[in-house]
């Protein structure tokens, strides 16, 4: 056989034992075709997916940036490395500039036909979002969407930028009609019934949430509950539990509970409608020495957020207890590097 035919024949090969779940079986084809034609962008690219999907990030970039190297005009490993510098990597701002190029195109690298285009604004749609630039995201999203089309992960990316920005009623609309375009989207049910939940719709976000934890059970857990006097209880035992010394600092700052923070903080605050709790006021360390807590020194659980992040009753026993210690750190004037060094982040 022919090295050109081998290398095709060892990529199908290791498709297929990636389909079949044979991790170990298709990097071994993979290593198979890079034998044949060592400078296979497809099978490089290849290797560097199922590396992803395994954990092994690392890997898995140097993987997809071989094979933008071998061949510059192939798409889909421009595309991976994109989303694998946002996903796994956190470099957002690397991201963007990476989607810029790509965009600009240039003598060594695709030019974009309009779904590649859609896509590379999706990708930088989302680095906008983690960089928490939400009105960028949005705009950027919609951009997608013009391009591309109306595809399912578009519409649902922006009803949940909508809910991030709390306008629910316009969430509402993308999210059903991205349930519509997929109706097995754990992401787009899942935002779906969150936005459902804060427009007091409970039975319909209900069903929601348990359609999403059917479709990705472990992505998608299901609410954990307590009742008001035993989540109260284990709040004060975390104030409890803190050290003599602060406890005198923070005896006269209430904590108060709330199923989500209203209207008031996500406008006033900019806060993000899933935050699990807030410290409002004064920090000690902007405060004069002998000031006692003012009235406005409050710390806000918000119940229902809380609830939604944790597997099981332990997991939110442990999850109300870090944030209210966190918080009480903002009280104190820690920033976030200094909380988690603390193990409070």
């Amino acid at each position: 056989m022919e090295e050109k035919d081998r290398y095709w024949d060892c990529l199908d090969r290791a498709v297929e034992a990636t389909h079949g779940g044979r991790t170990e079986e298709a990097l071994a084809w993979y290593e198979e075709a890079l034998k044949a034609n060592p400078g296979g962008a497809e099978a490089h690219n290849g290797r560097g997916e199922l590396l992803w999907e395994e954990g092994r990030i690392e890997e898995a970039l140097y993987e997809v940036e071989l094979a933008t190297q071998a061949d510059p005009k192939f798409v889909t490993a421009h595309l991976n490395r994109a989303e694998l510098l946002i996903e796994e990597l956190g470099e957002q701002e690397q991201a963007v500039q990476y989607c810029d190029s790509l965009l600009s195109g240039g003598p060594e690298l695709p030019r974009p036909d309009r779904g590649t285009e859609a896509e590379i604004h999706y990708l930088k749609s989302k680095a906008y979002f983690y960089l928490d630039d939400l009105e960028g995201a949005l705009f950027l999203v919609r951009r997608a969407l013009k391009t591309g089309g109306d595809v399912p992960v578009y519409r649902a990316f922006e009803g949940q930028l909508c809910f991030e920005l709390g306008r629910f009623e316009e969430a509402r609309r993308h999210l059903e009609q991205a349930v519509i375009l997929d109706p097995e989207s754990p992401h787009a049910l899942y935002h779906l019934g969150l936005t459902l939940e804060r427009l007091g719709e409970d039975e319909d976000a209900a069903r929601a949430f348990h359609q999403a934890n059917a479709l990705h059970a472990e992505q998608y857990p299901l609410p954990v509950t307590l009742d008001r006097t035993e989540f109260e209880r284990i709040a004060a035992e975390a104030l409890a539990d803190l050290p003599r010394s602060i406890r005198e600092y923070v005896e006269n700052v209430p904590v108060l509970i709330e199923d989500f923070p209203g209207t008031d903080l996500l406008g006033g605050e900019n806060v993000s409608p899933q935050i699990l709790g807030l410290f409002q006021g004064v920090p000690r360390t902007e405060a004069a020495v002998t000031a006692q807590a003012q009235d406005v020194d409050r710390v806000l659980l918000f119940k229902k957020n809380l609830e939604k992040v944790c597997r099981n009753h332990a997991e939110l026993t442990e999850q109300i207890q870090i944030t209210v210690k966190h918080e009480i750190g903002h009280y104190l004037g820690l920033d976030e590097d200094d909380l988690e060094r603390l193990g409070l982040a």
